[in-house]
């Protein structure tokens, strides 16, 4: 019994320590300003992601992979399935992966330029 609840501990504190630090994965010093479309929106837990098309630093036009907050922490600051729609035109800032040429980022600024929605600005609304 006893060996069953250690061995228990253990895989709940390796899936606790499992969990990225996001500053391992992206450069918490950079920041990238990308203007695009939005091509998809997943709110998820732990993490939701938004996808969107823009070029990259030489002019490529790219699939950007932006890792974001929860869906409840998102659902919590006014972010509902339907406050961002595929096609919408959006500046977005983030911190860059840390992998070369990888087209990924932690979210850290959203502007809608059809409305000036904005996300990212206000206090608590932070990738953690």
């Amino acid at each position: 019994m006893f060996a069953r609840l250690l061995a228990g501990s253990i895989l709940c504190a390796a899936l606790t320590f499992a969990h990225h630090s996001l500053s391992a994965t992206y450069h918490a010093e950079k920041e990238v300003k990308l203007e695009g479309k939005i091509i998809d929106l997943l709110l998820r837990n732990p993490h939701s992601f938004l996808q969107i098309e823009a070029p990259d630093d030489k002019g490529a036009v790219q699939r950007w992979s932006l890792e974001w907050r929860s869906s409840g922490q998102l659902g919590q600051q006014g972010i509902k399935r339907d406050t961002l729609k595929v096609g919408d035109e959006v500046v977005i800032t983030m911190n860059p992966s840390r992998t070369d040429g990888d087209h990924r980022g932690a979210l850290k600024t959203l502007h809608r330029k059809s409305d000036g929605f904005g996300w990212g600005t206000n206090p608590g609304e932070t990738v953690d």
